[in-house]
């Protein structure tokens, strides 16, 4: 196998060439949201079709996504500039190059097939490792002990394809191991999960979606207290910036339409 031929993934773990392709495309606009030039390179040494990853309008939901959960990032580590984040499912992800303090600690979480490709791309430092592991395991957990707190969990695009029951008792988990941790995470309802098995086999593709969660309030449970839900027609004032006055204008039209499909929220677990 050639070094840059993509390595045999699992369908779910398939999936991260999307967004890779969605910020590489983004870069090359004249008034691009954000930019990323290692989606760029990673995207050219890379073997995959592009234009099957590229598609319009799901190039600029996932764009837009990413800058906001972006944002919430940088506000973190602007209150905690010597913090923890863990970058769950990270995929080919760039969000450390994007967000990089100069003194963040930083987790790479994602399966070990994933891993052994993002491996190609990125190399460890003294703060930022990788972790080839299952978020719904509990060892790489231990890993985090020592890290400096407070922590922010980011899941982009990841609790959606995982069993319900098993989301909530990781949640659950983190929690209670982490007191006064933040999570920041997309949701996607239960009539979108079902919209998006009804689309794929009408076109006899598999879409392993699983865990659902209409309101953020559920996450109550799992000792995740939500602190605010936004949809990407309704990004923070950084991201709303970037945006053409086009955009800027039409988007909020759309809020209640993406309300209906998924949010992006962020929450709070109980201090000690």
């Amino acid at each position: 196998m050639a070094q840059n031929d993509p390595l045999p993934l699992g369908a779910v773990q398939q999936t991260l060439y999307f967004p890779l392709a969605a910020r590489a495309r983004e870069t090359g606009r004249r008034r691009a949201i954000l930019r990323d030039p290692k989606a760029v390179e990673i995207l050219d040494a890379l073997n995959v079709p592009a234009p099957r990853y590229s598609r319009w309008p799901a190039t600029a939901i996932m764009v837009l996504r990413t800058a906001i959960l972006d944002c919430w990032v940088r506000e973190f580590l602007a209150e905690h500039p010597c913090g923890t984040v863990v970058e769950i499912g990270t995929g080919l992800n760039t969000r450390f190059e994007r967000t990089d303090n100069g003194s963040v600690r930083w987790f790479d979480l994602d399966l070990p097939d994933t891993m052994a490709l993002r491996r190609r791309y990125f190399d460890d430092t003294d703060r930022r490792r990788t972790v080839a592991a299952s978020v719904l395991d509990e060892d790489w957990m231990d890993r985090l002990e020592t890290s400096p707190p407070p922590r922010l969990f980011v899941a982009e695009g990841v609790l959606v394809y995982l069993p319900e029951d098993r989301v909530r008792r990781t949640l659950s988990v983190l929690s209670r191991r982490f007191p006064g941790a933040v999570l920041a995470a997309d949701l996607y309802t239960r009539d979108e999960v079902r919209r998006q098995h009804r689309r794929a086999a009408r076109n006899n593709l598999e879409v392993p979606w699983s865990w659902a969660c209409d309101d953020p309030a559920e996450l109550r449970e799992s000792g995740w207290c939500p602190l605010e839900s936004t949809t990407i027609a309704r990004p923070p004032r950084e991201v709303r910036a970037r945006l053409s006055p086009a955009y800027r204008t039409l988007l909020p039209l759309f809020d209640p339409m993406l309300r209906r499909s998924f949010t992006l929220n962020r929450f709070a677990a109980a201090p000690n």
